[in-house]
């Protein structure tokens, strides 16, 4: 398992990748969806902002002031993603609904300070992981029992996994 400061690490040079992609396209093309059941590239960077700041760094500090408990184990995917470091380079689709489907982001500026607050939220985290209880866990819906520390590295890898969706994006709009 990678340890949390190279996954910061890894973290800060993923949203700078997303930092200089938002800044070569307009809002025009980051509204622009190719269908109604696809995401503009908008969507998926609200969808990155949201998921780290309102569920997996939410969990973390759950799991930090231990209002966690162990619910059960890992699950068979949960497992194979942390040995591998990474979710399986194959997309994944959830049915659109309000609850998941993101909102179009506002404005261009919206993104970046998302972003950048994650990432700053991500760096004073990290030193705090060592004093995180090991047994204090709260369940993913696909990754079953996660603990502090897993919870903060599900950010980065989930960031890293959404590239190859941005890259499928830019070129099926042609912004390649």
């Amino acid at each position: 398992m990678t340890s949390t400061t190279e996954a910061l690490r890894e973290f800060e040079s993923t949203v700078e990748r997303y930092l200089i992609e938002l800044e070569n396209l307009d809002m025009e093309r980051l509204l622009k969806k190719t269908n109604e059941e696809e995401w503009s590239i908008g969507q998926m960077v609200m969808h990155l902002i949201n998921s780290a700041q309102f569920m997996h760094l939410h969990n973390v500090d759950q799991c930090l002031n231990e209002n966690a408990s162990p619910t059960g184990e890992k699950t068979e995917n949960g497992k194979a993603a942390f040995e591998l470091g990474s979710f399986p380079p194959v997309r994944i689709r959830v049915p659109a609904s309000p609850q998941y489907t993101p909102q179009q982001p506002e404005s261009k500026e919206q993104l970046v300070e998302g972003l950048r607050g994650v990432l700053e939220r991500m760096k004073d985290t990290e030193p705090t992981l060592s004093l995180a209880p090991e047994q204090n866990r709260i369940d993913h819906p696909g990754f079953g029992a996660l603990n502090a520390k897993e919870w903060f590295l599900l950010v980065e890898m989930h960031f890293r996994h959404h590239l190859l969706q941005l890259d499928r994006l830019k070129h099926e709009l042609n912004l390649v």
